[in-house]
């Protein structure tokens, strides 16, 4: 008899070898995180009943996993059971009738044009750790909000005529965006990359090449705290704060809704006002302030 953590193995590296790396992780995570909540790694789809999911949920609650994260894990771990019962290895109960597999909204993380020129402008040690996650997320601001993993696969290639021309690994979607000169000056900072690629990330070309990014986006952020601290920031700062900031200021700028969704290179304009509904949400706080202050 398949059990359930065999199966989930088994895809998750079916998906790997399809070049699909990150579901196939996502994969791999979930079935880990299962078995250690059943401490039994030969559990079958046959023992998997809303009971069961039921008292996961609770395990990954009462762990201080927070609401979206178990969602998360829970979305997963259903997306495998649909496989198996396709696959003709379980039976279809719906034991995940009970749970939430939803998406709460949570705050969007974006700082001021003062804090980006805070950031920009404040004396860090040449060369430091915190000077260094420091550039990668003002490249990354300057770069249009550019994610990290596409900074990270960037090419020297890609910077030709003073144009970077490269497609979003997440969507596909190719983005041509103007090499300025503040770019120009960070890069100079670093010895060129011994690699075919841009930037001073991905430092090897020996097949581990994703976990050289992975580890050095914890990295970055794990400094972009302390540099939070040193110019009084949350410490919610991260690469992906730089993405949202730049796409905030842009809005508030003034720039077209339909020009920011393809600067990001986002699918739709749904996508590009889930990014902006805080500043939405913001003047309309600050509105109803100053009605409030005619009372």
């Amino acid at each position: 008899m398949t059990t359930f953590y065999n199966y989930a193995i088994r895809q998750a590296e079916r998906l790997k070898a399809m070049g699909r790396t990150r579901t196939g992780e996502i994969y791999a995570i979930t079935a880990k995180r299962f078995i250690e909540f059943c401490r039994n790694p030969e559990v079958t789809f046959s023992e998997i009943d809303t009971p069961f999911i039921d008292a996961y949920e609770a395990y990954l609650i009462n762990r201080g996993v927070c609401r979206n994260t178990s969602s998360f894990y829970l979305r997963a771990l259903r997306r495998i059971y649909n496989m198996a019962v396709a696959d003709g290895f379980a039976s279809q109960r719906q034991p995940f009738s009970h749970v939430y597999t939803g998406v709460d909204r949570t705050p969007k993380r974006a700082v001021t044009q003062g804090d980006i020129s805070s950031i920009y402008r404040v004396h860090l040690p040449p060369g430091s750790p915190v000077d260094y996650a420091r550039d990668m997320f003002m490249l990354s601001f300057c770069l249009r909000g550019m994610s990290f993993v596409d900074m990270a696969y960037l090419r020297k290639r890609d910077l030709r005529n003073g144009y970077i021309t490269y497609c979003r690994r997440k969507t596909g979607q190719q983005l041509i965006i103007r090499w300025e000169d503040i770019m120009q000056k960070i890069l100079r900072k670093y010895p060129p990359n011994r690699t075919q690629y841009l930037l001073p990330i991905i430092q090897y070309e020996d097949g581990t090449e994703r976990q050289q990014y992975l580890s050095r986006l914890l990295y970055v952020n794990r400094k972009l705290k302390k540099l939070a601290r040193i110019v009084g920031l949350p410490p919610s700062l991260s690469m992906y704060v730089a993405r949202h900031s730049w796409a905030s200021i842009a809005h508030q700028r003034d720039v077209p809704l339909a020009v920011i969704c393809q600067a990001m290179g986002h699918e739709s304009e749904q996508t590009t006002q889930i990014y902006l509904s805080q500043i939405l949400s913001n003047r309309i706080d600050e509105a109803n302030y100053n009605i409030l202050q005619d009372l």
